[in-house]
């Protein structure tokens, strides 16, 4: 691991919220926000978030086929992410760019509705407990650029 490298790349979570699941990296929404998560917890410094398991993250891996781990073994040699793009393209078993752009457009569309009756069950008292009750959920993403005052 290079830790040195990493600690200048890595959000401290604790004190700063990681990218939205909206964000772009290597053509991918979610990779971004992984990627902060998974340097940030490499040097310890990721508060109350987790790389793995992670319902967000979990998204990733069966759609590209990279296995967490391997992710996270390339993300400890500091790479950047202009490198963990290339290296998310080059490893990814989806080559369409078609296929990808339907699956970035999949997730930001998904609904509550469309995610496993765990994870609802689990959001469902998440929610309440965490944002406010003015403020209307209509897909999955807004959740996490509510709580963290994006939108």
């Amino acid at each position: 691991m290079n830790e040195a490298k990493l600690k200048g790349l890595a959000k401290d979570l604790s004190r700063e919220y990681p990218r939205s699941p909206r964000d772009m990296l290597g053509g991918y929404v979610i990779l971004a926000r992984c990627l902060d998560k998974c340097r940030s917890e490499l040097v310890g410094i990721e508060g109350e978030y987790s790389y793995w398991p992670c319902a967000l993250c979990s998204e990733l891996e069966p759609f590209t086929g990279i296995d967490h781990d391997d992710l996270r073994d390339f993300v400890a040699t500091g790479a950047t992410d202009d490198e963990i793009a290339a290296w998310t393209q080059e490893n990814s078993k989806v080559k369409d760019p078609t296929e990808i752009v339907r699956w970035n457009n999949q997730m930001r569309e998904k609904r509550f509705s469309d995610l496993s009756e765990q994870l609802q069950v689990k959001l469902e008292g998440y929610i309440q407990e965490h944002l406010p009750p003015n403020k209307p959920l209509y897909v999955w993403f807004d959740l996490y650029d509510i709580e963290e005052e994006r939108i």
